[in-house]
């Protein structure tokens, strides 16, 4: 700590000596202030922010204020102005200077005196110290001065004025100094949702918990379209309010590391709760009712942790089991109307062991942080650690309450990923006393316990690395297994899909295309070229001495029977007759074979009324019949048959019986008299005779 004289004069010129303190934020670096034109300001130990007495109001008559800032040997020092308002009536006793150095050896660096001035540049200091003077006289109007200082390795040094609006990029990172608590502003909306447009950035930074008010630090911003509604809340000592919808938002980007760490949900079990005492007592019809920790949970049902006591020395421990790294910590009161007890300021000790506990300071700060509580007993505040905490055990140490010591609240964080030594972690500490009267309610304060300091541990590993090779390789395994099966089982289809009736490969492919003949037009499928076998083909459909039976495909077309063999017609079928010259029949042992009694034959459909189809017929040159002997040697033609109306689709048949009672006899140019036995059918019409 460092003391400082302020002086001050009175309208009479009258001059007062007040003798105050001033808490210097590091040791490592010597800053002052002295005067009675002094108005809010933090002296940080690489950034700060100053104003003069009474801003954006106007600043008293006959004041003076020095502010002195040093920074670490071999650094420099740049100020930003955000407002400067000085009456110029008499720039002798009205004026504001920044000095390079400190005591009688100072130069000045510039001077201003003015009304709205505008200072867009950065003022440079040529060494590691500057002075910076304000003086007022007589004067009428003027706000004074609000500036920000930095080292100078932050170019992008903003003040703590600045808003979402003076930004245009969607994206940028800029430095907020240390002190924008302090400053004049509203902020609308919370983490993660966004800030209004109108709100000044560092400020809503300090909300956020991206940056210290003590230390200041760089931001990362994210504008975007804005929302038609803005929350208020209450987190790091600074309120936000309710807003209304607005051109944009801006929020900040952060490390992630902001989860909850399982009180609310349940993941911290009750065994993990602890607490220096319980509140236990029972109404007038002899109901108990015990405040024990296990209540602590934030938003849980039901009754909060309260202490039997109200002293500095009751506290609230929890055992995360394994080391955390803690960012924040959300607090309520007891969230119950009858009973409005609520802790409104505490500090946050932590440990690795359980034994050897740390109180909470901010970066390069000498005193422990007392953290700004709730306000009410339902509202929640949030406060977060900056730096971070990182361990196993942490307490609750309250220092004022209302009425009575009762909170709930949940810690946030994330996992430790730094490897670390094992520690050994003694036992959980003993049950807490129970008061069974019922305390009055209202408390009092007594003195700081003492409590042991130490420095912190390094922290502990686990199998996120691990767990980050295996998954990959699973993956890969269940994968190919599942590809593997997949292949198998569709080259087993194929397979056995591609296995045909017939040996001549010319016949498959016959096949396939009989079969892709029904997704074609009707009139593209009349101009098919007949299909032809050689008798040698023909031979090898007999199947191990059973009668080969063609497979049925649904064609356009129906197949004629050869030698006896049944196929089945598609609908919409007849036999196409083809006009020529000298149409016949040529195979002899066609027609002289006897026909067997059990074998049916399919007679072709007969078209509807709609038209006439007509099917093209297959070519079948036989040159030995299973019967024996040719007794016909005549060449090669083709069969037409055509018939309409309905008939029947098979017909039992003797060897002996005529074929010229049953069935229509094929159509000739010549007049050719039809064989007896027909291996081609056609079903008979009532309507309709055989051409002559």
């Amino acid at each position: 700590m460092g003391r400082a004289v302020m002086v001050g004069r009175g309208p009479a010129g009258i001059r007062l000596f007040v003798l105050s303190t001033v808490i210097i934020l590091t040791a490592r670096s010597s800053r002052a202030q002295q005067g009675d034109g002094c108005g809010l300001s933090v002296l940080g130990p690489c950034s700060g922010s100053l104003s003069s007495l009474g801003y954006p109001g106007t600043y008293p008559n006959h004041t003076v204020c020095e502010w002195e800032i040093s920074v670490p040997q071999g650094r420099r020092l740049h100020f930003r102005f955000a407002d400067l308002d000085i009456e110029e009536n008499n720039c002798q006793v009205n004026y504001l200077r920044i000095y390079d150095g400190i005591g009688p050896h100072r130069t000045q660096i510039v001077k201003f005196c003015g009304l709205g001035l505008n200072v867009p540049d950065l003022i440079l200091s040529s060494g590691n110290q500057v002075t910076v003077q304000f003086m007022s006289g007589t004067h009428q109007s003027g706000r004074g001065f609000s500036l920000a200082y930095s080292t100078t390795e932050h170019t992008d040094l903003i003040t703590c004025l600045d808003k979402g609006i003076h930004f245009t990029e969607a994206e940028f990172t800029r430095y907020c100094p240390a002190g924008c608590l302090t400053s004049v502003g509203e902020i609308s909306g919370t983490i993660p949702h966004g800030y209004r447009d109108s709100s000044p950035v560092c400020l809503a930074a300090i909300h956020a918990g991206v940056v210290s008010n003590s230390v200041g630090g760089q931001i990362s911003v994210v504008s975007s379209k804005g929302i038609p509604h803005y929350d208020g809340s209450l987190a790091n000592n600074v309120s936000s309010t309710v807003g209304p919808l607005s051109n944009s938002l801006f929020t900040f980007k952060t490390s992630g590391c902001y989860g909850t760490l399982g009180l609310e949900s349940g993941v911290v079990r009750d065994s993990q709760l602890f607490a220096s005492s319980v509140w236990e007592w029972s109404d007038v019809i002899g109901k108990p009712s015990e405040w024990g920790p296990t209540g602590a949970r934030l938003n849980g049902a039901g009754l909060p942790w309260a202490s039997a006591h109200s002293n500095q020395q009751q506290w609230l421990q929890v055992d995360l089991k394994k080391e955390k790294r803690i960012t924040g910590i959300t607090t309520t009161g007891s969230s119950l109307l009858e009973y409005q007890f609520y802790v409104s300021a505490y500090r946050v000790l932590y440990s690795n062991d359980g034994q050897h506990w740390n109180i909470y300071r901010e970066a390069d700060a000498t005193q422990d942080k007392i953290f700004k509580g709730n306000t009410n007993y339902l509202q929640e505040v949030r406060n977060n650690f900056i730096p971070p905490i990182e361990a196993r055990y942490v307490r609750i140490s309250p220092t004022q309450w209302h009425q009575r010591i009762a909170l709930k609240f949940e810690l946030l964080g994330c996992q430790f990923h730094q490897a670390r030594p094992r520690i050994y972690h003694p036992a959980r500490p003993p049950p807490p006393s129970v008061a069974t009267d019922t305390p009055p309610m209202y408390g009092q304060t007594t003195h700081t316990p003492d409590i042991r300091n130490t420095t912190m541990p390094p922290c502990t590993i686990n199998d996120v690395a691990f767990a980050t090779v295996l998954v990959p390789v699973l993956v890969i395994i269940l994968t190919t297994l599942i590809l593997t099966t997949v292949c198998a089982w569709h080259w087993k289809s194929r397979k056995n899909s591609s296995e045909g009736v017939y040996d001549p490969s010319h016949w498959d492919r016959a096949d396939w295309w009989k079969s892709m003949k029904q997704f074609l037009p009707s009139k593209m499928a009349e101009g098919e070229e007949s299909v032809r076998y050689s008798s040698s083909e023909v031979g090898r459909i007999r199947v191990r001495g059973n009668t080969p039976r063609l497979r049925a495909e649904p064609a356009e077309y129906a197949q004629p029977l050869v030698s006896g063999v049944m196929t089945s017609l598609g609908q919409r079928s007849t036999f196409k007759p083809e006009e020529g010259s000298d149409p016949g029949y040529t195979d002899p042992n066609l027609y002289d074979a006897p026909m067997a009694t059990d074998i049916y034959h399919a007679y072709a459909q007969p078209l509807p009324a709609s038209g006439a189809e007509y099917a093209t017929p297959i070519m079948i040159d036989i040159a030995s019949h299973l019967s024996g002997s040719s007794t016909l040697n005549q060449p090669t033609t083709v069969s037409s048959f055509m018939g309409r109306g309905p008939a029947s689709l098979l017909t039992r048949t003797d060897s002996g019986q005529s074929g010229r009672s049953m069935y229509d006899t094929p159509k000739s140019t010549e007049q050719a008299t039809p064989t007896k036995d027909l291996a081609y059918q056609v079903p008979q019409s009532s309507s309709q005779k055989p051409v002559e």
